[in-house]
């Protein structure tokens, strides 16, 4: 799992900086400021994420059965949270429109919460020394 977390914050992290480039660079012109913004939101919050999971990755205080699960908090949360937000932000210009779908975007930010909260958990039952 320690791989997996790492990957995990990697292509995060990665995608992150491509997303956000495309943003200032690519949607400029195409997006109003409000929706740059909002754009720029889900590009935020998914690098505290990538942070996170590498982090994560790292430490030998969360038992593996805890790191699953907060794999699987990590990307189903970013990938709604995040990637509902780029939905919504680029509506205009899909032919999809993402606000049908808007109640993905506090369900994601639900399941990372769950994550943070499962840490504090773990954080708490640690034995200190």
């Amino acid at each position: 799992m320690k791989k997996k977390l790492l990957i995990l914050g990697a292509v995060l992290g990665l995608l992150g900086v491509i997303l956000g480039a495309f943003a200032s660079h690519g949607l400029e012109k195409l997006l109003t400021n409000e929706q740059l913004e909002t754009f720029q939101v889900g590009v935020r919050y998914q690098f505290y994420h990538a942070f996170l999971a590498l982090i994560l990755g790292s430490t030998t205080f969360i038992p593996n059965k805890a790191k699953i699960i907060l794999f699987v908090l990590l990307v189903s949360g970013v990938t709604l949270f995040s990637g509902s937000i780029y939905g919504l932000a680029t509506n205009d210009l899909t032919g999809f429109d993402f606000t049908k779908i808007a109640l993905l975007t506090p369900t994601g930010g639900l399941l990372l919460i769950s994550a943070w909260v499962l840490i504090l958990f773990q954080a708490l039952k640690m034995k200190t020394k």
